[in-house]
């Protein structure tokens, strides 16, 4: 049994538990323990990768247990890339976050660790309901990690996305009871197996909890009906706490898309369940983001109103059911995941120099530093909008090739075209306000201040915004890495048999 599936969870459960016995020490120890921790995180998430990358599924089996009982945990392609995702966002976000958020409230550094014990237990998981555990572990952190600093609005923000999530929760927990009801497992691989073999009696019962699952999973990726708490959530949070967020919509088409590959579709009754109803819902998606991006007069509400775009573009690409869709979805995620979490580094970067106005597209200070805050704006405009050069232009090209034979193929391209030729006219809109419209002189800030803060912040907003260049520039290891993570996915059987190994083997329990 390999023992590095589990290394990515350990490291930030051992600095989360170690920051909070040592909460009453100064701030400095909080902070070298919890940036520590990211890079040696990066460092075994980086081995990971390369673990993965040679086809094998590694499977951890806590306690032992022989399968499918007990927690296993399952490195793939597809589990290592988000993993790599994670610790990309979360290295940049701590480092921005060190220059004087973190000590706004407190054990900012604990939650967030246990805010990546959650992500990376999530895309590790291999089976359902420790999929839930992991899942409460983020929500709890976020919830905290939402409201850091205080203030009004954070507090009603919080309001609404704590009854949301418990509501979400509440339902996960029905389908798990009703999976586990009719199938007797919650185990993924396990499921493939035992799906094929389901009375035509009992195929109704199981399709309801498959259902009620993955409108669970649609509600964590703010899918709508469930997405309009997002932008006012996501815009309410401090800076570095909205670009982390970045990342948790992503969450929820983890879990679709490794829920319906490796279990749902091993069945005819289940497989491609909801397809059209979420792509559907997935196109309508795009269109309340792009709505949302005309309406909004701040940029992090803008950013925030991109990653509901972002959503329902990944969301067509992984319920067209097809390898070429899916790896043309893997290489896009990382693109925007990166770049929305830039444009929010951004957002409060400008929202530092403008005084009372923060970050609103109103004429105001111009921003101090006109070079670097304008450059950035550019490329992760650029990139957002999907133009070229930069990896946005690619990732689309690869999308509406993947999706050309398609039925939707010519909606889902208009789609595509109408929401970037409105992004970039919404964020050329908004860079005219904030650079080009000056009216009132900047307030005055300590230059020691500015010093101290603005080193830390400007290399976290620097790494974030050279995310895109670099993923254009290694466009073909990685397009070949997302093509080989995909048929990985749907071949389904490599990872079924790493997990269960003979399924002969099995004892099951007799059910009445």
């Amino acid at each position: 049994m390999n023992h590095w599936p589990i290394i990515p969870i350990l490291i930030p459960l051992a600095a989360a538990i170690l920051l909070l016995v040592s909460h009453s020490w100064p701030m400095l120890w909080s902070r070298i323990v919890s940036f520590g921790a990211v890079l040696l995180l990066a460092a075994a998430v980086i081995f990971c990768l390369g673990l993965a990358d040679s086809g094998e599924v590694l499977v951890y089996r806590l306690g032992n247990w022989p399968p499918p009982y007990g927690i296993v945990l399952v490195l793939d392609r597809l589990s290592a890339l988000m993993l790599a995702l994670t610790s990309a966002l979360a290295i940049p976000v701590l480092l921005y976050a060190m220059a004087g958020t973190d000590a706004e409230g407190r054990h900012f550094h604990a939650l967030f660790q246990f805010q990546i014990v959650g992500l990376n237990g999530a895309f590790l998981t291999g089976d359902i309901f420790n999929l839930f555990v992991f899942f409460e572990i983020l929500l709890l952190a976020s919830y905290t990690l939402l409201v850091h600093g205080g203030g009004v609005e954070r507090v009603r923000a919080g309001l609404a996305y704590v009854v949301l999530n418990l509501a979400g929760s509440a339902l996960f927990l029905i389908a798990l009871g009703l999976i586990y009801g009719t199938l007797g497992t919650l185990n993924l691989a396990d499921m493939a197996l035992v799906l094929v073999q389901v009375p035509p009696a009992d195929q109704a019962l199981v399709r309801t909890a498959a259902s009620l699952l993955l409108v669970v999973f649609a509600l964590k990726a703010a899918l709508l009906p469930v997405s309009l708490w997002l932008p006012q959530v996501y815009g309410a949070a401090s800076a570095p706490i909205a670009a982390l967020f970045a990342i948790m919509t992503k969450v929820g088409l983890y879990a679709i898309l490794r829920v319906s590959t490796i279990a749902f579709d091993a069945a005819p009754f289940a497989a491609n369940l909801l397809g059209l109803w979420l792509t559907a819902l997935a196109l309508l998606t795009m269109a309340l983001g792009t709505m949302g991006l005309l309406a909004a007069q701040r940029l992090s509400i803008i950013t925030a109103n991109l990653i509901l775009v972002s959503t329902g573009t990944l969301l067509v690409a992984f319920t067209a059911g097809n390898a070429n869709a899916t790896a043309a979805a893997l290489y896009y995620l990382p693109h925007t995941t990166l770049v929305t979490g830039g444009l929010f580094l951004l957002a409060g970067r400008i929202a530092s120099q403008r005084g009372a106005l923060q970050d609103l597209a109103e004429r105001g200070p111009q921003p101090r530093d006109i070079l670097l805050t304008g450059g950035s704006y550019l490329v992760l405009a650029v990139a957002v909008a999907g133009a070229p050069p930069l990896s946005g232009f690619l990732g689309k090209l690869m999308l509406m090739q993947s999706l050309s034979n398609a039925g939707l193929a010519p909606v889902f391209w208009a789609f595509l075209l109408v929401t970037g030729f409105i992004s970039a006219l919404v964020l050329a809109r908004t860079a005219s306000v904030y650079f080009w419209e000056p009216e009132r002189q900047a307030p005055a800030v300590s230059a020691g201040v500015v010093i101290q803060a603005g080193s830390m912040r400007t290399t976290a907003l620097l790494l974030l915004t050279a995310a895109s260049p670099l993923l254009m520039l290694a466009a073909a290891p990685l397009s070949q890495y997302a093509r080989a993570t995909a048929e990985q996915l749907h071949g389904r059987a490599p990872y079924i048999s790493a997990v269960i190994g003979d399924p002969a083997a099995i004892q099951r329990e007799r059910r009445p």
